[in-house]
């Protein structure tokens, strides 16, 4: 008698990482308590079951999709990071941020702070999860600007604790802004003036 073969699982029929860039989008736009099911499963082209069936809840789709977010929309940040000193690593962190943040090829601001700023108890895990984001960056920040005082490229009395986050809380404030509508020039005006306030720090 022959062996019998084992059953082969139906293949899922769609791209995982392209329906995961749709819900990217549908909870950027309408942030997560404004996102319904309904309208995932339609952007994302795919039904209930196999959303449940491969994210699990709403709340996994939104961690995966804010994962897939931080991988594919944060570039800029990297190469923020790359520059050689302290005063580039700055400029571009708010520079290449604004002209993200004003691309047009995706809802203005971002996923960080439009995801869920503020929710319901129920969903305060959601708020967390986009604060947990948001003070790794953060992290990745102050890092790279004590190295810059470990190189003496920074003076040796900053606190670039304060100074990461005087940086982070303006990227920040430049997302809120162009959900607004505020021009991609204009934001960057603001920078000229946060860089006046750099240049006479790092002196």
């Amino acid at each position: 008698m022959n062996a019998e073969k084992p059953t082969v699982g139906r293949p899922k029929a769609f791209d995982e990482e392209i329906v995961l860039d749709r819900a990217v989008e549908v909870f950027w736009r309408h942030g997560y308590e404004g996102t319904s099911l309904s309208a995932l499963t339609s952007a994302m082209g795919i039904n209930r079951p196999s959303l449940y069936a491969t994210f699990g809840s709403k709340e996994q789709l939104f961690r995966r999709a804010f994962d897939r977010y931080r991988e594919t929309r944060l570039a800029h940040v990297r190469v923020a990071l790359e520059q050689p000193t302290a005063r580039a690593v700055i400029e571009s962190y708010l520079r290449l941020s604004i002209d993200a943040l004003t691309s047009g090829d995706h809802p203005p601001g971002c996923m960080s702070v439009q995801g869920g700023l503020v929710c319901s108890p129920e969903n305060t895990r959601v708020s967390q999860v986009l604060a947990e984001g948001r003070a790794q960056g953060e992290a990745a920040l102050e890092a790279r600007l004590s190295r810059a005082v470990d190189e003496g490229d920074l003076p040796s009395g900053v606190d670039t604790r304060a100074l990461a986050r005087f940086v982070a809380a303006l990227g920040e404030g430049h997302a809120v802004h162009a959900v607004a509508g505020v021009g991609r020039e204009d934001l960057h005006a603001s920078v000229d003036i946060a860089m006046r306030a750099v240049e006479a720090l790092v002196r």
